[in-house]
């Protein structure tokens, strides 16, 4: 009984070694080949004197399904005349909404936060203090099994120093990329990558059998800030609205 106890109890302590180590080895080699993008980086693009070797590449055409590219274009046409009146178009600024995804990764040029943890990827933009995680070494959910959202239900990965990032799930209530329209289809794959040792790119390709003719591809390219710390951005603004006829409005305060 005794010996048979011990045996068992060797044979606990001994399985256990095997996955520790098999788990310190995964780990080694997940460290290896996964750089730390921890820390806050500030977007910027490839503008007049821009280094050629860290800007982004030009962003590839839009390019929309006959319907979704008729609305598009009389929604554009529908901001531009509002803006001559004077009129501010409907925007996420104007009715203090959260940008989602994709468009939160640039914001003007307020910075975006990596904050690189085990199992998880957690990215915080400045601009709204929006806030992404993403799920790293996991299967991706079935896309119409992911509760719709802002940010939607994203998983990572690396390969060979590259993080790719594959994102579903944005309600079609949120803009997309250049405010364009999505169904509840889209896809966004991410593939983040150090050109220099300050310098990484994110290439973004979205995907929707839906709206798009074929997928839309952009770089977005972030350059390191050592030391900084992120500030507070909270959106307050209580006063637009949107009337039924779609204009924005403004409320006045009863005295």
């Amino acid at each position: 009984m005794v010996r048979n106890v011990q045996r068992m109890l060797t044979g606990l302590v001994i399985g256990a070694l095997v996955a520790a180590a098999a788990g310190d080895a995964a780990l080694a080699g997940q460290s290896a080949s996964a750089p730390s993008i921890t820390g806050a980086w500030v977007p910027f693009g490839a503008g007049r004197g821009a280094d050629p070797a860290v800007a982004p590449p030009p962003a590839g055409p839009v390019v929309l399904k006959a319907p979704y590219a008729q609305q598009f274009e009389a929604r554009r046409q529908a901001d531009a005349d509002a803006t001559k009146r004077g009129e501010p178009p409907v925007s996420d600024a104007v009715l203090c909404s959260p940008y989602g995804m994709p468009r939160m990764m640039a914001v003007a040029t307020y910075p975006v936060e990596f904050l690189q943890t085990a199992g998880q990827i957690t990215i915080v933009t400045e601009a709204f203090s929006e806030v992404r995680r993403v799920f790293m070494d996991q299967p991706q959910q079935p896309i119409d099994e992911v509760p719709p959202g802002y940010y939607g239900h994203s998983v990572g990965r690396w390969e060979n120093g590259t993080l790719v990032i594959d994102t579903v799930g944005i309600k079609t209530s949120v803009p997309g990329y250049q405010n364009i329209p999505h169904s509840d289809q889209m896809r966004i794959t991410e593939r983040i990558r150090f050109v220099t040792p300050d310098v990484i790119h994110d290439q973004i390709t979205i995907a929707d059998p839906v709206v798009l003719e074929k997928p839309v591809v952009y770089t977005l390219a972030y350059r390191r800030l050592p030391g900084y710390k992120m500030v507070e951005f909270v959106c307050e603004n209580n006063r637009e609205y949107v009337d039924a006829q779609g204009k924005v409005r403004m409320r006045l305060r009863s005295r």
